[in-house]
């Protein structure tokens, strides 16, 4: 009787873990609702990101073709957590934010790198020069590294680690440069990216924004 009783406890636990189990990889694997993203992307981030990602305000960023890791990233750093401050410090899109569960911006994320980007270009060619020898080399003399070292060659980043810079509009890259070298953007990895803005001066920030703006 013991033996029946310490079998069927067995068995039930067993059936329960696998239920929980089961569940789990479910809802892991439930599709994405990129309907409600389509949306929220043309009745909400429109205005400031094109509905299609594509910005035409050049201080806010194009989001098309953009890796999804890193905008779901973005979006959840906009958002307070357990009470504590967001991570990434911006009134306007800590209110976008906030209403959004964690598969809603999963979804924005996957739409707005589905979307084709509509690239800007170099808008100071007398900063290609410049630009291109940081974006390539960086300046050893003062451990300043070479942006392709992250980005790439041609800007496209690394997926998942780092972001597309290619196409970009230099307003914006100049703008978060700025941010991080004051300190007042600081949801980078390890500091990464304070780290490195921190070296550069006013007109290497506006080479690599521009240089940047014309990669493909």
């Amino acid at each position: 009787m013991i033996k029946r009783k310490l079998f069927l406890s067995l068995a039930l636990a067993s059936h329960f873990v696998c239920q929980t189990v089961t569940a789990t990889e479910t809802a892991k694997a439930a599709p994405l609702d990129l309907a409600k993203a389509k949306q929220t992307a043309e009745q909400v981030c429109a205005a400031c990101h094109g509905a299609d990602g594509n910005s035409i305000i050049a201080i806010n960023p194009s989001l098309a073709g953009q890796f999804p890791e890193y905008l779901t990233k973005q979006l959840a750093n906009f958002k307070s957590q357990n009470g504590k401050p967001a991570e990434r410090n911006n009134p306007v899109m800590s209110g976008m934010a906030a209403p959004l569960s964690d598969a809603d911006m999963k979804a924005l994320a996957v739409y707005f790198s589905q979307q084709k980007a509509k690239p800007d270009l170099t808008k100071n060619k007398a900063n290609i020069a410049l630009g291109q020898k940081i974006w390539r080399a960086g300046d050893a003399s003062k451990g300043l590294p070479a942006c392709a070292g992250c980005h790439g060659a041609a800007g496209a980043g690394i997926p998942a680690q780092f972001p597309r810079l290619s196409g970009q509009h230099p307003e914006y890259i100049e703008a978060q440069l700025r941010s991080f070298r004051d300190n007042v953007r600081t949801n980078d990895a390890n500091g990464a990216m304070r780290t490195i803005a921190i070296r550069m001066t006013e007109p290497e920030i506006k080479a690599v924004a521009d240089y940047a703006a014309g990669l493909r």
